[in-house]
């Protein structure tokens, strides 16, 4: 009987740190040729699936793949595609089903965040339902930090690092020019539902009255005379205010202040606008001049900055999937577990997808400062080892070197194509 072979694939937002991920899986399946025969990841995510579009992965060099662990992206290629429920769309699983059978995939490698997990767990179901054998591995992965169980999620460090250096740098900038110049400006970072990158800003501070002055999250609901007073206060203490907002700052009544009334694919308000927003209004109330910035993709293709630690704990949630699936297990998803003590240490450990698929982890209420605008010992406490140690890529004239895959597709074996549905 031939050796069984398996299946990666990337979903959703991409990271800084999602091809270590990679990394992990290919190399640490590499040790294991005498269980699992080739890894076959999907071109652009679960999508390249359901066409059966599969990239050998044994055609690219050690080298590359060795490369992944310093190259930004999705290496492979992601997606934003939901399956549906079974009872919406079944052609969706049973599609999955016969691609990996006549490739004889018996392992399932999702890497992504928790629409993801359910998918991942969705898959491990129907196969059981259907007989057939394979084992389905989620793989942490999101930079908005909101899968429970595990402490943090990969690539929300090195997103972290980012966001807090360059509120610092910029908070310099307009600290030199808010005499005559800027007075006020305002940083969006991401966070549908929770504030862990606009929390992850507070690294920026070395005294109490450094930047960030301001931190709005989607956790605390917005107030606008709240927010122009914590504002004017800063521009009167210290010269000038650095806001720094996630893109998820909603009224009390649940409502998004960015809200472009447009949803992705996976039902999601799609979220935007929010800094020159905010800008307006204090334009409107304070007179202040200001600036204002969207880290958007570049917080999360920043591999330049990325954190050692979240490089290190990216290639091992990839490697302890392997070892996960050859263990036996199915439908868990290995997680990072923070150790007690003062000293920062961290361990892989494991949690079934029905504690993790759909569900999302927003920041306690103990990390947010009693106003709501701001981040306590216990918040910092929390982000600070995450963004340590410095993980530069090659650089060659100048420009760092970043890896790029042959992705050659395997043959198909299947006569029917299979058209998604956007």
């Amino acid at each position: 009987m031939p050796k069984a072979n398996a299946f990666y694939a990337q979903s959703g937002g991409v990271t800084p740190v999602i091809n270590a991920s990679a990394c992990g899986v290919l190399e640490t399946a590499a040790k294991h040729r005498d269980r699992i025969g080739k890894v076959f990841a999907g071109r652009n995510g679960i999508v390249g699936a359901l066409r059966e579009e599969l990239i050998d992965t044994s055609k690219e060099s050690k080298k590359a793949i060795r490369g992944l662990m310093t190259t930004p992206a999705g290496a492979f290629g992601s997606c934003r595609y939901k399956l549906r429920s079974l009872e919406e769309n079944k052609a969706e699983y049973l599609r999955l089903i016969d691609v990996f059978r006549a490739h004889n995939i018996r392992y399932f490698f999702y890497n992504g965040g928790g629409d993801s997990a359910d998918t991942c767990l969705k898959v491990s179901k129907l196969s059981q339902t259907m007989g057939y054998p394979l084992q389905a591995i989620h793989i942490p992965k999101t930079i908005d930090n909101d899968l429970p169980v595990t402490d943090n999620s990969p690539g929300f460090a090195s997103v972290a690092k980012y966001v807090a250096i360059s509120t610092r740098e910029a908070a310099l900038d307009v600290a030199s020019m808010c005499d005559t110049s800027t007075k006020v400006f305002i940083l969006e970072v991401m966070g549908r539902h929770a504030g862990w990158i606009a929390g992850a800003s507070c690294l920026a501070a070395t005294a109490t009255s450094d930047a960030p002055h301001v931190i709005l999250f989607p956790e605390i609901p917005f107030e606008e005379q709240g927010f122009l007073k914590k504002v004017k206060t800063a521009v009167e203490r210290c010269g000038y205010c650095v806001v720094v907002a996630s893109e998820g700052v909603q009224t009390a009544d649940g409502t998004f202040l960015s809200d472009s009334g447009l949803r992705d694919a996976f039902g999601h308000a799609q979220l935007g606008g929010l800094a020159p927003a905010l800008a307006q209004l204090i334009k409107s109330n304070l007179g202040y001049k200001y600036h204002w910035a969207v880290s958007d993709y570049l917080q999360r293709a920043a591999r330049h900055i990325a954190s050692q630690t979240d490089v290190d704990q990216a290639y091992a949630v990839g490697a302890a999937a392997v070892e996960l699936a050859l263990s036996g297990k199915n439908s868990v998803m290995p997680t990072i577990v923070r150790d007690s003590g003062t000293r920062y240490r961290w361990h892989i450990g494991e949690t079934a997808l029905t504690r993790v698929a759909n569900r999302e982890k927003k920041m306690p209420r103990k990390y947010i400062s009693r106003d709501g605008f701001g981040v306590t010992a216990a918040g910092r406490a929390y982000f600070e080892p995450l963004v340590r140690g410095e993980a530069y890529p090659e650089y060659q004239s100048g420009m760092p070197v970043y890896t790029v895959l042959k992705n050659t597709l395997v043959p198909r074996r299947l006569r029917e194509k299979f058209d998604i549905q956007g």
